[in-house]
């Protein structure tokens, strides 16, 4: 079946939801599910662990890709071990996973700078990256939503929407979200405007979120079906309206069905109210991670709200959040001397040293160990150090190490100062002394522009 979860809460939905990233994931994969998005309450600090999960899986699965892929290549392989080979190749990418990285926002009736009471906390909204950009433009409304929205929830509004909407899949939410608020409050008129407004900015990247909740499990809250079911009604008249698609989710807050006892305690320390009190808040109980069955069964009458979460994900590209390090530039204290005069106080030795001591000078690295390390910080964006040393070598009068750390330098960044400099090398004697510090300020200054 066609079905795919769009709104799942991990632990970091801070005291209201207890599923750990890996755990969705796996339970995602055993139930047969290629995809699943992370909505977390407000904030996005689930989502490196979620990816990491993600990658690990799909690492290993890559590892066999590549095993098959060498028999094809291999030409001592017969024709039915390469048509065998092909076959498993096919089967093994399709069980890549797909791990879709969103918010439930909280999105201001007007605008985040009014702060009346409770009703500008914000309405819910479930915000889906389908791309690298549409990450970016998550992470910025999700830290303007804490720097500068924080009320009661970190919140975004309409205009920061208008604003940070490229690459972005929007859905209307569960019964906390502006069109199903507006329903529950007779603006019937009011929740058709909104939905216009979403559908101007996002087409057909916004969806009517639908949700059933029916439940029969002592100490949970039965009155919710009854609300959903109202709403609902009114938001597939909408959607057929405004030729708007429907998706059903189903809230995920844990793992497995078993938990929801745990669950219920756990909002009791989320409320501060006692597990006996009768006025307490209740979930359904039914807040777990279905199987693509169960929800089959659910919205039995309505299974495009199934098929188009497939639609989704099929529009979400497969992308890496995984980045360099941005390094920090900092002026050397006056104290210090120049910078030059600085770098001349180390040596090649006291380099390795950095890398191979801790903070009392214990060695705790083997020399296999740091070489390694150091690669791995040039590979990340510390090619600089290659032109110190490259420098310090110049110094000495080592043009042979000289040479050998500038061609370093410059396999990872080949800007026109750099090759100028490493032109000279071999005539540097003859230029003169301000055409020597000319070239090395370039270099020096390329290097900050490049890190900053």
């Amino acid at each position: 079946m066609a079905f795919v979860h769009l709104q799942t809460h991990s632990e970091y939905s801070i005291l209201r939801a207890s599923c750990r990233a890996k755990a969705l994931l796996n339970k995602a994969i055993e139930m047969g599910q290629s995809a699943v998005a992370l909505t977390d309450h407000g904030n996005m600090f689930g989502i490196k662990e979620f990816a990491d999960s993600s990658n690990k899986y799909n690492g290993k699965i890559k590892d066999k890709i590549k095993e098959q892929e060498k028999i094809l290549k291999d030409e001592k392989s017969t024709d039915a071990q390469k048509d065998d080979a092909a076959v498993e190749i096919d089967l093994l990418k399709k069980k890549m996973f797909k791990p879709i990285f969103g918010m439930e926002a909280y999105c201001a009736p007007v605008s985040i700078d009014k702060r009346d009471g409770r009703a500008d906390r914000g309405y819910h909204l479930i915000i889906l990256a389908k791309n690298k950009q549409g990450y970016k433009s998550l992470c910025k409304l999700s830290s303007i939503a804490y720097v500068d929205g924080y009320y009661y929830n970190p919140r975004i509004d309409h205009s920061l929407l208008e604003q940070y909407h490229e690459g972005l899949i929007v859905t209307s939410a569960c019964l906390g979200g502006e069109l199903p608020q507006k329903i529950m409050n007779g603006d019937i008129e009011g929740a058709e405007k909104s939905l216009h407004w979403f559908k101007n900015l996002f087409g057909d990247d916004f969806y009517i979120e639908l949700q059933r909740h029916k439940t029969d499990k002592p100490n949970a809250d039965k009155t919710t079906f009854d609300r959903q079911q109202e709403v609902n009604r009114v938001l597939i008249e909408l959607a057929r309206k405004t030729n708007t698609k429907i998706i059903a989710t189903n809230d995920v807050h844990f793992v497995e069905e078993e938990h929801s006892e745990a669950h219920d305690r756990l909002i009791c320390l989320s409320t501060g109210r006692d597990f006996d009190d009768p006025d307490r808040m209740h979930y359904t109980k039914q807040e777990w991670l279905k199987s693509p069955q169960e929800m089959g069964e659910a919205f039995a009458d309505l299974p495009e709200a199934l098929e188009n979460t497939k639609e989704i994900v099929d529009k979400v590209e497969a992308y890496s959040i995984d980045s360099d390090p941005i390094m920090p530039v900092f002026d050397i204290p006056t104290d210090f001397g120049t910078e030059e005069e600085y770098r001349q106080k180390f040596t090649e030795e006291d380099l390795f040293n950095e890398f191979t001591r801790n903070e009392v000078g214990e060695v705790v690295m083997s020399q296999e160990e740091a070489e390694k390390k150091y690669a791995q910080c040039i590979e990340n964006g510390l090619y600089t150090v290659y032109f110190d040393l490259a420098f310090m070598y110049r110094e000495k009068g080592d043009m042979e190490n000289y040479r050998l750390m500038m061609e370093k330098g410059i396999e990872k960044d080949v800007p026109a100062c750099m090759i100028y400099g490493f032109e000279h090398e071999e005539n540097w004697d003859e230029l003169s002394p301000e055409q020597q510090e000319e070239i090395h300020q370039k270099i020096q200054q390329h290097q900050k522009i490049h890190l900053v």
